[in-house]
């Protein structure tokens, strides 16, 4: 196992990282650990996030539970729960992810296990530090149908093709109806108002503007 890569602090690339240790690490790091780990075929990334990266996540997934609360809609919320599938030689630990249309079927789950359930329904992937792996495909390889992604400037819905690659949508398959720029009005004033006046707007919003499915 060799670094590959080190950024200030921000991220760490190791190469040539078998897969039972990369189940070591996660276990030996823990679930309160800070970094997040990312793993590819014998490529580990950890990172660590920002104050930046932590704010957009915390804010969206805030707008996600509240137009989940105001329309009624299952969900169970997974944060950044580790979607791992060894066969695929792949592992991820989103930004926060949801179960949407799959929520019943593992509403009781204790424990994931991509060889047998489903993955999330939605992952988000703030994007302001770049990685030095292809987390989308890292996603795609998963299976897991839909990922929003933030650079810090635009936030783009993408939905996976039959052919294995994402495309950028208009709408949310996963959250029927909502857009990205209906998300981007709102999270466009973030440090302008504080986090509790911006999401109870977005939720006034919700109430005012879209009708339960």
């Amino acid at each position: 196992m060799s670094v590959a890569v080190q950024l200030a602090g921000q991220h760490v690339l190791l190469q040539n990282v078998s897969w039972p240790t990369y189940q070591a690490l996660l276990s030996d790091l823990g679930d309160h650990r800070r970094g997040r780990l990312a793993y590819d075929r014998g490529k580990l990334e950890i990172m660590s996030p920002s104050l930046a990266h932590e704010r957009f996540r915390r804010v969206i997934g805030r707008f996600i539970e509240a137009f989940t609360e105001e329309l009624g809609i299952a969900v169970l919320s997974a944060g950044s729960t580790t979607l791992q599938h060894e066969l695929r030689e792949r592992g991820v630990e989103p930004d926060e992810c949801y179960f949407v249309q799959n929520e019943s079927l593992v509403r009781r789950r204790r424990r994931l296990d991509l060889s047998r359930d489903p993955p999330p329904d939605l992952a988000l992937e703030i994007d302001v530090t770049k990685s030095s792996l292809d987390r989308l495909e890292i996603y795609a390889a998963l299976g897991v149908p839909e990922v929003w992604r933030y650079d810090g400037r635009k936030l783009t819905f993408l939905q996976l093709t039959s052919g294995g690659k994402y495309g950028a949508v208009r709408k949310s398959r996963a959250l029927k109806s909502l857009a990205p720029r209906d998300v981007m009005a709102f999270l466009g004033r973030l440090g302008t108002v504080d986090e509790t006046r911006l999401v109870r707007s977005f939720r006034a919003w919700v109430r005012g503007r879209l009708e339960p499915e």
